[in-house]
């Protein structure tokens, strides 16, 4: 199994370092830091981090295609391929039509416009399974290439939670970043990513990223948890919070509290806490078996971590890592649900 840790860019450097330096010593195999609007800069929080580690693959997810143009968004993941020595890794999804709006930026045909960036920078950052006819016509027009040597293709995933999204990631993408609310909303994801991948024999790292809250007390793992919903929880996905019993709406006043800067964890409901993990180790051990039970093979922490992101690190390190390597990896050959998370598809004459 594959393992990777997803922070918000809102810790500090001095915390967010720590903590990737705690990943790396605890054996995770990538750190993803988010790129959410008016908080710190992932590109130099990333730039920082690669400079403090020597072996942990250091991942943004994820950056829009509306507020930074793709050929910039391509010379920024050359230059931190390159300063991280081949271990970055560019998340691109739509971002959410709220937190744009914050910039007066409008969200205007996401799928279209995601798929148009991910094709585009794969083309940039060195990839030759581009169908060059979805380029731009700038990118048709003129070499896309940079004016400086990759020395390896950057991967890029696509952040995404619809099933259309998910099912274009499968077409295009090297990867998707499928936020599961509740984390058991794996196995239909998957179904999504691999209907896109399968006609053309893709392989799609599919790791299941879910937010988790751990420590020693159960009521702070869940007291974090809370913290966080409130502050996102209105910005999900009306769709994929009714397979919950959920609305965005019922996140309102914890958002409006959590959005000022007050304690929001009170309204903050069973309902709500069940679209995460929190607990201790035993607890997460549990929903993580679930998911190798579906095929997953690659699993992906999310914030809050824990009510101490690093303490929480480190009990994943000692504790909860350790469990999920003991595990029977799961089968090569997928039933509906069941299929292993790097979805390599076979084609004809046994190629991937």
């Amino acid at each position: 199994m594959r393992f990777s840790v997803r922070v918000n860019n809102d810790l500090s450097v001095a915390e967010l370092s720590a903590l990737t330096v705690a990943a790396e010593a605890a054996g995770f195999d990538q750190v993803w830091v988010s790129n959410d609007l008016l908080l710190r800069s992932a590109p130099v929080l990333a730039a920082t981090l690669a400079a403090r580690t020597s072996r942990i693959s250091l991942g943004i997810g994820v950056m829009n295609p509306y507020s930074v143009h793709p050929s910039e968004l391509a010379m920024m993941a050359a230059t931190l391929q390159e300063s991280s020595g081949g271990r970055f890794l560019l998340g691109i999804g739509a971002g959410a039509e709220e937190f744009l709006a914050w910039a007066g930026i409008a969200r205007t045909a996401p799928l279209a416009t995601t798929r148009a960036a991910v094709v585009t920078l794969r083309a940039l950052l060195g990839h030759t399974d581009v169908d060059r006819s979805l380029l731009p016509a700038w990118a048709r027009e003129h070499v896309a290439a940079l004016k400086f040597p990759l020395g390896r293709p950057v991967p890029v995933y696509v952040g995404a939670m619809g099933p259309r999204m998910l099912t274009m990631a499968g077409q295009h993408a090297d990867g998707a970043l499928p936020l599961l609310y509740p984390p058991e909303t794996y196995a239909a994801a998957r179904a999504s990513v691999l209907s896109g991948a399968a006609p053309a024999g893709r392989d799609v790292d599919l790791p299941a990223c879910f937010w988790v809250s751990l420590s020693d007390d159960p009521a702070l793992a869940r007291a974090a948890l809370a913290e966080k919903l409130a502050y996102y929880g209105a910005s999900f996905a009306e769709p994929l919070l009714e397979q919950a019993g959920l609305r965005p709406a019922d996140f309102t006043e914890a958002a409006r509290l959590a959005h000022s800067g007050q304690a929001a964890a009170a309204h903050v409901d069973e309902r709500m806490l069940s679209l995460g993990i929190a607990g201790d180790a035993g607890d997460v051990i549990a929903r993580c078996r679930g998911l190798h039970d579906m095929g997953a093979s690659h699993l992906s922490f999310g914030p809050p971590l824990g009510p101490d992101p690093v303490t929480a690190i480190g009990l994943l390190g000692e504790r909860v890592l350790p469990a999920l390597r003991a595990l029977p990896q799961s089968a090569d050959v997928p039933a509906a649900g069941t299929a292993p998370s790097r979805m390599a598809v076979p084609t004809e004459g046994g190629r991937r």
